[in-house]
Formats: C-alpha cells, structure tokens, sequence
C-alpha cells in the first residue's frame, strides 16, 4: 500500500528526511509559499531530500500540476529558515510551506503554468480548511524574510488564488506618480508608513526613519500586493493598497 497523505488531493508521498518537532503548544496558522529557485523540479526535489542541504517543505508542486509531500504536516519542515511574521519568530513550527517548481529570478524567472496554479490553489484552500489558517496569514516567504528572499515574487498569480478564496488580495492602486517616500526620508510620514508595515506583520522599527529595512518590507509588500513595480518606493499606489489591504483584517486581529 502507498503511503498516505494528508490531504485528500492526488497527490504521492516522496518523504525528506529534513524535518524535526514543532515547537512545543505550536497552532499551525500559516501557510507559506515558496519558488523552488533551482533550475527544474527533479533538481529541486533531491536539494529538498539531501540531509547536508538541511532545507524541505510540506508540499511540492510540480510545473505540470503533480503534488508531492515531502513532509507531514504534523512535523515541522525547513522551509522558512531566519523569519518573522507579527510576533512569530519561529515560522517554521506555526506553517504549512509549499515549494512551487520555478526557477526563479537566479535561473530565468518565468510565469506559472495554468496547470501548477491551479494546484496550487486546490492543495492551499485544502490546507487553509483544515487547519483553520486565516486569509491574512497566507504568506510569501518574502512577507516572513523580506532581508534574504524574494519568492514566490512578483510573477506569482495571488489574484488567482484569491479568486478561489484563499489569502487577502485588494487590486493594487494604479501607479500614478505623486507624492512617494523613499530612502534617506525621515519624518512623521515615514513612521505611519513603517507602523502600517508592523501591521501587516513585517518587523519594523517604528523610528521615522526610512533606512534598509523599510526599504526591504516595502519591497516584499510590492512582490505580493503591488506587482507591476518593485522598486522599494513607497509611493501612493503602494500606501493606499496598503491601507486597503489592512482594512480587511477583522478587528481582532
């Protein structure tokens, strides 16, 4: 008999030893999506198995739609690595991580294919289901490392993902000049700018002072819910589909 997954989706097990404990009272409440950023699945694949690389995920998704399960979601993979998401240090023991096949912006960056998006919304909308996980918390592996990745990046279709209610998605501003801070800025401005990046969940300083890390997170923010320009300036299309952005979180939260 084949082993089991844990979701009902087709998919096969092709299990990694690289996974260990989740921290001790940990709730899975994350899910985080990745590139592979290698130069083809079957490269991917034998990095995320490989014990000296000590790197894995939950789930792997091949360019034709194929699923793998590397992990079980009982266990927690290595797939954020050094991360941080609204007070959540160790990502790795509260997410989910799937890896989407792509070679990313080493390798010859490119679009996904219909197929692999597809799977991709089916295996997060099952994931997100059963665990529970709120819109807010589908994540980038930029959203949680934004200093060291960029993945899934700025080609990654989360409008389609939204379409099939997974994740919170707003349609970005249209980029129309204006007003815009950027590096080197100080002031009051900079600060309700980087106290809406705390937020969202990024680590921020709230000191008025628009230096590297402001930068960073506004770069991630962009690669997820402003995609036609990455450039790290904090303009009025960026602030106000921010703003909107924001809007939708429950009160709570």
């Amino acid at each position: 008999m084949a082993p089991r997954t844990d979701t009902s989706l087709p998919a096969r097990v092709h299990p990694s030893p690289n996974h260990g404990e989740r921290r001790e009272g940990a709730r899975i409440d994350m899910l985080v999506l990745h590139y592979t950023g290698m130069k083809d699945g079957e490269e991917a694949v034998r990095r995320l198995c490989d014990p000296r690389a000590e790197v894995s995920a939950h789930y792997l998704v091949h360019e034709d739609g194929s699923i793998l399960q590397m992990v079980p979601e009982a266990r927690r993979a290595w797939h954020a690595g050094e991360s941080y998401f609204a007070g959540e240090r160790d990502v790795n023991s509260s997410s989910i991580g799937i890896e989407v096949v792509n070679p990313g912006h080493e390798y010859g960056y490119r679009a996904f294919p219909d197929a692999q998006v597809a799977s991709v919304c089916d295996l997060a909308k099952d994931i997100c289901a059963r665990h529970e996980i709120p819109s807010w918390r589908v994540l980038a592996h930029s959203d949680v490392a934004p200093a060291r990745k960029r993945d899934p990046g700025e080609l990654f279709p989360w409008n389609l993902l939204a379409a099939a209610g997974i994740g919170d998605h707003v349609d970005p501003e249209p980029v129309t000049g204006g007003r815009y801070l950027q590096e080197g800025d100080q002031g009051q401005p900079v600060e309700a700018l980087q106290s809406m990046l705390a937020l969202y969940g990024f680590e921020m300083d709230i000191d008025g002072r628009f230096s590297d890390p402001t930068r960073l997170a506004v770069e991630a923010f962009q690669r997820h819910h402003r995609q036609t320009c990455v450039d790290g300036i904090a303009d009025m299309s960026t602030i106000t589909t921010l703003h909107r952005l924001l809007s939708l979180r429950p009160s709570a939260e």
